[in-house]
């Protein structure tokens, strides 16, 4: 995965284009954020939010914002519930295009580049364990690696590694 745009930006640091649908499911969202807000100036920052969506492209600067307001909505279940599993999957992939979606992706590239030196050994042992909410991992040995990826809100990344396991 190309993790730059340019030499000076990072993947994800630009403005996002919407489709319709994401417009209007994030208009949705934002709206519902931007009610529960206190009456205070933070409700200017959803309105500059509103703007942006509505006119289906959001600057940079409120990309991050974006992508938050849409993680709380995919990881509560609330689109899925309300608007169903066809705006689920829009807006999954419109977080995966956000700063911290891009970052999640990429920690999976990661995790399963060291998971390949696994790959043709044979398997001596695989554990799960619950390590605190939201928390958990994955521990596998094979052949003379073993590997401990840690899971949590932040993606999938190694752990451990140790040789001579087997």
């Amino acid at each position: 995965m190309n993790m730059r745009t340019d030499e000076n930006r990072p993947a994800g640091a630009e403005a996002l284009k919407l489709d319709e649908l994401q417009r209007d499911l994030v208009l949705s969202l934002v709206q519902s954020f931007a009610a529960a807000a206190p009456q205070s100036g933070g409700r200017d920052a959803y309105a500059a939010l509103e703007e942006a969506v509505a006119k289906t492209e959001v600057p940079a600067k409120l990309v991050p914002s974006l992508g938050a307001i849409v993680e709380v909505a995919l990881s509560t279940g609330r689109v899925r519930s309300v608007f169903g599993p066809a705006a689920e999957l829009s807006l999954t992939a419109l977080f995966r295009r956000t700063p911290r979606g891009v970052t999640i992706g990429a920690s999976f590239g990661e995790l399963n580049r060291a998971l390949a030196k696994l790959k043709g050994r044979p398997l001596n042992e695989i554990s799960a364990a619950f390590r605190k909410p939201g928390v958990c991992t994955l521990t596998i040995a094979a052949g003379e690696y073993r590997i401990v990826v840690r899971f949590d809100s932040d993606g999938g990344a190694v752990e451990g590694i140790e040789t001579g396991a087997g």
